[in-house]
């Protein structure tokens, strides 16, 4: 095979022979729309040789509990690249959710979602759809650090970091810029969640300064996803944290037509993976009745990714030959276009039957069309300047407590909380599920046994010592500590949620 030229926006070297791919088949219907996608490309001539993995149920059964072989991380490192299958994570506790394993793990911090419409063929609420969510893919509640902390209460921490954003929302820049997108938009919810939400949206604005040419707006959450549903075309490029875009993404893919026919690229600086969106079905699995397309599209993102791009456009528009002439698999079926009804392997034989071929009423793919392989890692571009080192100032502490005396009535707990403070400190409010209930709280807030009590210190800074010797007047005082955290701040700034009533 001769060599393929390598592009300044590829984030990897082409290399002159075949490209050595992992592949897992995965769980449910995953072993065979692979068996189908795989097939297609061979038929094509995909210059790709693949190493298969067993992730998912096989390695859980195996002892692994992230479902992942100590084996296959080797492979996937050497090779670069993974196409996988969908998978199942057995209920119950102890297992980890391969996905996101992978994606953390392997440092996976883009995930990149088209929805494109593909109406008439695949009905559509909104035929025109053309959106891309790019979401960030390792924090923010997925860290999946939770505790019960007591009876009533257990809690889930949302980990955002400058890096974090950072780079996600410059992939997402690049990508508009790459592919020729007009603008970037960025969903939070920073009216409520200030400092998490509000970094995000924070390096949002600054990257954005550095895109001139592109247009950057930012709407709040809930807002967002209401005109993504009713007005997709007022969106573009989305950027969002981890949890909005996964959500959002689904969304966006449903309304575009099937979360069955949705494809993504998880992108890292050196790996990436590539999988349908959808789960692993089993309820259908085994009956040759399950669509392939999703992860096609992914395969052809992966080819797009690895510099093939003439054989991804191929492939492409034999996929939207087959939709436009009516070969539907069961998802797919509707009055209106379909001509027959087939099944997972005959749909593969479908679109291998017509390689060479155009639609004629769907925009063709062309080599210029590509998505993935024209976006540079974060490594090619110039970082933002870093943080300056902050001045980090101590100024209390908050202390939550397990407290379920009779009545949970604030106001019999904040005397011994204001004895416990002693001279260097003060004890400045609680509140109960994050509802300030003294001073000055509601008799109608619904009251649990889990008490954030914050204590400030009455003057300067305070220590580790000194609030060693505050949370020891505490347990003097019949009160245990279930939790602390310390409040800083950062060149004078406050570092944590205000309260009211300090």
């Amino acid at each position: 095979m001769s060599a393929v030229s390598s592009t300044p926006y590829s984030p990897f070297p082409v290399k002159t022979h075949k490209h050595r791919v992992c592949v897992a088949r995965g769980d449910g219907i995953g072993p065979e729309i692979t068996d189908a996608v795989l097939y297609i490309l061979r038929e094509a001539g995909a210059p790709v040789e693949f190493e298969a993995l067993d992730l998912g149920e096989r390695a859980y059964r195996a002892g692994h509990a992230a479902g992942i072989p100590d084996a296959a991380w080797g492979a996937i490192t050497t090779c670069g690249v993974l196409l996988k299958g969908p998978i199942t994570t057995p209920q119950g506790g102890g297992y980890k959710s391969v996905n996101v394993t992978l994606r953390k793990a392997l440092g996976l911090y883009a995930n990149v979602r088209p929805c494109m419409a593909l109406h008439p063929y695949v009905p559509s609420q909104h035929p025109g759809m053309d959106v891309v969510i790019v979401r960030e893919n390792e924090e923010d509640t997925y860290g999946g650090i939770e505790h019960r902390q007591t009876s009533e209460v257990v809690q889930c921490l949302k980990l955002i970091s400058r890096p974090g954003c950072e780079r996600v929302i410059r992939y997402a820049f690049e990508y508009a810029r790459r592919n020729g997108r007009r603008k970037v938009s960025c969903l939070t919810k920073d009216n409520i969640m200030k400092l998490t939400d509000g970094l995000f949206h924070t390096v949002f604005e600054e990257i954005a300064r550095e895109y001139p040419e592109l247009e950057a707006e930012h709407r709040i959450i809930d807002i967002g996803a209401a005109r993504l549903a009713t007005r997709p075309r007022e969106f573009d490029v989305i950027v969002t944290l981890n949890l909005y875009g996964d959500i959002l993404s689904d969304i966006a893919a449903e309304l575009a037509g099937s979360i069955g026919m949705a494809a993504s690229a998880n992108v890292g600086q050196t790996l990436a993976m590539f999988e349908a969106v959808h789960g692993s079905a089993p309820d259908i699995a085994g009956k040759n009745v399950a669509n392939p397309s999703g992860l096609l599209l992914a395969a052809l993102m992966m080819l797009e990714h690895l510099g093939e791009r003439t054989t991804a456009a191929s492939i492409h528009n034999a996929w939207l030959c087959t939709l436009e002439q009516g070969l539907h698999t069961a998802d797919l079926m509707n009055e209106a276009t379909s001509k027959r009804c087939v099944g997972t392997r005959e749909f593969a034989h479908a679109v291998a039957a017509r390689l060479g071929q155009k639609p004629k009423v769907l925009r063709p793919r062309t080599v210029d069309d590509a998505d993935i392989a024209r976006l540079p890692t974060c490594a090619t571009r110039p970082s933002i300047a870093p943080t300056a080192h902050a001045e980090k100032r101590c100024v209390g502490i908050d202390v939550f407590l397990d407290w379920d005396e009779p009545g949970r009535d604030s106001a019999q707990l904040a005397p011994p909380l204001q004895t416990a403070a002693g001279t260097a400190f003060r004890l400045a409010l609680i509140t109960n599920r994050g509802v300030r209930v003294w001073p000055e709280g509601h008799v109608q807030t619904l009251c649990t046994d889990h008490w954030r009590c914050r204590f400030l210190v009455q003057e300067g800074r305070c220590d580790g010592g000194a609030l060693l010797a505050l949370q020891q007047r505490l347990l003097a005082a019949g009160f245990a500590p279930i939790k602390t955290e310390n409040l800083y701040t950062f060149d004078g700034e406050r570092g944590y949620s205000a309260g009211q009533g300090e």
